[in-house]
């Protein structure tokens, strides 16, 4: 398992801590904040079950934007950006910025994201690695903003030897506690039913979509038709199927006597699901936070992003950037500090821009045509 562990040859960076088993069977049920594994497995299934809020968690991930780091110090700058850009994050990828959009991505799933500063045989940091919360556990610290997170070993629990390298986020946490809240909170009740409607209408389809046959034979009332309704029964039947399973051109049926055949459940009508769906999926999107023509629910032909939805999913990427800068400063931090190199880092993100090319090109020009006249004013009023 490389959580908390060197992956170089030579010395160990870390030790591997070695502590006591508990006191008594009851202590490790004391003071301690597990990671809800059974809860992180609902809302990935519930990712995987729903693709809109899969969709919807990636968007957001992108729309956060980009960032750079800054530092005061052009040497330190400079080595800086190189390891951002090179730095291992697992799974043959590279870049900081691919370590942020899988830690983002795990704070909005559980509401608790950890990461780790991996370091090297020399003691610098080396690489980053996105930890698995399975496993995880939270327990309350020296200091009560901090909390101290402790691996599984089997059924040991062993604190993190060096907490200065690890990276702990939570997603508005409720007061007193460490772990976050998942944006999907509120969403599995709502979701069982989608998935409900949706597991009827494929049921339905399943039925009537492929159609069935019901094909009834009544003898008439003279004594031979009945005496033979056994065997014309048969024979109706393998007739019947031949014709369904012949290949090529439709196959005719003939048949004698008072044969009536009918399309089972024609004659039911199918619950009209357009209505239910939507009411979900405005209590989804809601909970999201994204415009449903993002997720690709069109609901109206000519719908787009007024500046109001704008400005309210702005406010909400920049919340989410001031949970994540202060990760990306640790990380930049430790960096330069094992390396020995002076200055501080400063996160720098891009600005968001959600609306139109065009539309912000206009503004510019009328705010650029604003400030000439309101200088050709001032140059008036001070020659007078």
């Amino acid at each position: 398992m490389p959580l908390f562990k060197s992956h170089s040859k030579g010395r160990a960076a870390f030790a591997v801590p070695r502590t006591l088993p508990p006191k008594t069977p009851f202590d490790i049920f004391e003071n301690h904040l597990p990671l809800a594994p059974v809860q992180m497995e609902l809302y990935y299934a519930l990712r995987e079950a729903v693709p809109v809020i899969d969709a919807a968690i990636f968007k957001l991930v992108r729309l956060t934007g980009e960032f750079r780091v800054e530092c005061s110090e052009p040497e330190s700058e400079k080595r800086l950006a190189a390891f951002i850009e090179n730095v291992p994050v697992g799974g043959g990828r590279r870049g900081l910025h691919a370590f942020m959009d899988s830690y983002f991505e795990q704070l909005l799933t559980c509401g608790t994201a950890v990461g780790e500063i991996v370091t090297g045989a020399d003691g610098k940091a080396a690489a980053l690695y996105n930890a698995s919360l399975k496993g995880l556990e939270l327990r309350p610290g020296e200091s009560f903003t901090e909390p101290q997170v402790y691996v599984y070993d089997g059924f040991e629990a062993r604190p993190v030897p060096y907490p200065e390298l690890v990276l702990i986020s939570a997603l508005n946490p409720l007061p007193g506690e460490f772990t976050g809240n998942s944006i999907l909170k509120g969403l599995p009740f709502v979701s069982n039913i989608l998935l409900r409607i949706f597991s009827a209408v494929g049921a339905n389809w399943e039925r009537m979509g492929n159609l069935r046959f019901a094909v009834t034979y009544k003898p008439q009332n003279d004594v031979l038709d009945r005496a033979y309704a056994k065997d014309r029964a048969t024979q109706i039947a393998k007739e019947w199927g031949e014709a369904m399973r012949a290949q090529g051109p439709p196959k005719d049926f003939v048949a004698v006597g008072d044969v009536q055949i009918k399309v089972i459940g024609a004659d039911n009508q199918a619950l009209d699901s357009t209505v239910p769906v939507r009411q979900i999926l405005e209590q989804i999107v809601a909970k999201l936070g994204l415009p449903p023509f993002m997720l690709g629910l069109s609901w109206s032909a000519t719908e787009r992003m007024s500046s109001q939805q704008a400005d309210a999913l702005t406010s909400e990427l920049e919340a989410y950037r001031r949970v994540l800068t202060p990760v990306i400063a640790r990380i930049c931090n430790v960096f330069l500090r094992h390396e020995g190199l002076p200055g501080r880092a400063k996160t720098v993100w891009e600005d968001i821009t959600l609306q139109d090319k065009l539309e912000l090109s206009r503004a510019g020009y009328y705010e650029a045509q604003t400030e000439k006249l309101k200088n050709g004013f001032e140059r008036r009023d001070n020659a007078e």
